[in-house]
């Protein structure tokens, strides 16, 4: 397994790569927030019925969207063994729906409060590594990598653009998001995140620079008025590809990262198969280097699986367009210092 230097050495000098951020991002900085462990111990499931939180229990896990994906599936299944019984299979339905609110609820209620509690040490090592890639992909839905790219006062520069702008009728205490303004947009939130709401008639962004007001603040006055953000929650990775294509925003983010080539570094995310309609984009695109990180050993049972995928991926694509998979040391990487 090589270093991420010897990584970047290696990838395409034609053009930077691209950059696949997954929850090891964030949990790189607080494992203690963000692992799926650690938002379990933080719900409040009071308001949620005894057998979803049980749920948990059954299934031997505290993964939120294994669960969400696993009373989806019983749902449908229902559907066939009870068809005379529609109300089981909506109840299921209505727990997992009840667990995606709760883990946006947790994330935010969790989620450091400000920019400052993160020393300016690890936002400069963050941006050192961010600055290695042309365009950033992510599918976690916390503010780190959006604290990180504010952070412009430090070296080294980062060039930016997640396609926010001034509304077109004048400043507002939010920025929103335009398609056809979006040409020069190489950050994208594949999965949405915290800060964005859909409003219906457009996107928008909560910021601090609007309105002096935290942006954790603002999110979570807005859960307390039952407005949710962008979010794609959903256990499987059908719904959340369906979730996707019902949005401009989140579609647009899909399509392109679908057209990327060159080069692919992927950190912080297992290509679990929630996320299959991400991993299977890779596939199909025109990316000729794929590079992994690895946490620990190589030969760990989540690492097993991660390089039998990425083996599977490269295999499909041998007759046609070779992808060269390498795996990294993600403990070589010091993403956040």
């Amino acid at each position: 397994m090589t270093t991420f230097a010897e990584a970047l050495t290696a990838s395409d000098p034609k053009r930077p790569p691209h950059l696949l951020l997954g929850n090891g991002f964030s949990r790189a900085l607080r494992d203690d927030i963000f692992a799926y462990d650690a938002l379990f111990d933080r719900a409040d499931f009071a308001g949620l019925s005894p057998e979803a939180r049980q749920s948990f229990d059954v299934l031997r896990t505290r993964d939120f969207e294994s669960v969400m994906r696993t009373l989806r599936s019983a749902a449908a299944l229902l559907s066939i063994y009870e068809p005379g019984n529609p109300g089981r299979a909506q109840r299921l339905r209505a727990d997992a729906d009840a667990l995606r609110d709760l883990l946006v609820r947790t994330i935010a209620s969790n989620h450091p409060d400000r920019p400052g509690e993160i020393a300016l040490e690890a936002y400069a090592a963050c941006r050192a590594f961010l600055a290695n890639f042309d365009h950033i992909y992510t599918l976690n839905y916390d503010l780190l990598l959006y604290w990180a790219l504010m952070q412009q006062e430090l070296e080294p520069k980062v060039a930016f653009d997640d396609g926010f702008r001034t509304p077109d009728e004048g400043p507002e205490d939010y920025v929103t998001w335009d398609v056809e303004k979006t040409d020069q947009q190489n950050v994208f939130y594949l999965h949405g995140a915290l800060h964005i709401f859909d409003a219906g008639a457009e996107i928008q962004k909560y910021t601090w620079i609007n309105t002096g007001v935290p942006l954790i603040d603002q999110i979570r006055e807005a859960l307390e008025r039952n407005f949710y953000p962008l979010f794609v929650a959903e256990g499987e990775s059908d719904g959340k590809l369906a979730r996707i294509r019902h949005s401009d925003f989140l579609a647009r983010a899909y399509r392109s990262f679908a057209k990327i080539g060159g080069s692919l570094f992927i950190y912080g995310h297992s290509m679990a198969p929630n996320d299959e309609h991400i991993v299977r984009l890779i596939g199909k695109s025109r990316i000729r280097q794929l590079f992994i990180g690895l946490y620990g050993d190589p030969e760990s049972p989540d690492n097993r699986r991660i390089r039998t995928r990425a083996g599977a991926l490269a295999a499909s694509r041998a007759r046609s367009r070779p992808l060269e998979v390498v795996f990294f040391d993600a403990g070589s990487v010091r993403v956040w210092g």
